[in-house]
């Protein structure tokens, strides 16, 4: 019989994302800091989860933010209004991610966050994607692509 979960906190052992995504935004920290802090927690999920004897280990379980926003950058549904974002090239794909969370406040630019909202009836909320008329959807992100060739590395 073969063993297999559906996914792994994401956290941290002691909420290391919670408090490095805080400094990142309050710019105590920078963005190569915060990446730093989710590769040694993907990196450490993997390994318990291998020492455990987990036969298939779910990879893609990790966000910054949130797994339906993750999902909604990965399609390119991304509203009209973060397109200046994307335009700055001082900018990345986080710097979009978050600004899709959390809102934009800088360059000259108001930009207001999506919408977050309970999920069901639980404590979890999630961002909610936007979609307009003749929505099209590309692959945008390559984050699930990313993290599957990096745990086969592992």
């Amino acid at each position: 019989m073969q063993t297999h979960n559906l996914g792994y906190p994401r956290i941290g052992k002691k909420r290391e994302l919670k408090k490095a995504c805080e400094q990142y935004w309050s710019g105590k920290i920078i963005q190569k800091e915060l990446l730093d802090v989710s590769r040694r927690i993907i990196n450490e999920n993997l390994k318990l989860q291998q020492e455990a004897g987990i036969d298939l280990i779910a990879v893609n379980d990790f966000s910054f933010y949130d797994h339906v926003l993750d999902m909604t950058l990965t399609l390119g549904a991304i509203p009209q209004r973060y397109h200046d974002v994307i335009l700055n090239k001082a900018n990345n794909e986080l710097d979009l991610y978050f600004a899709m969370a959390r809102g934009y406040q800088k360059d000259g630019l108001d930009i207001t966050a999506m919408e977050m909202t309970k999920w069901f009836d639980t404590n979890y909320h999630y961002i909610v994607p936007e979609f307009s008329k003749g929505q099209s959807f590309k692959l945008f992100s390559n984050k699930i692509i990313n993290e599957f060739i990096g745990a086969r590395q592992r």
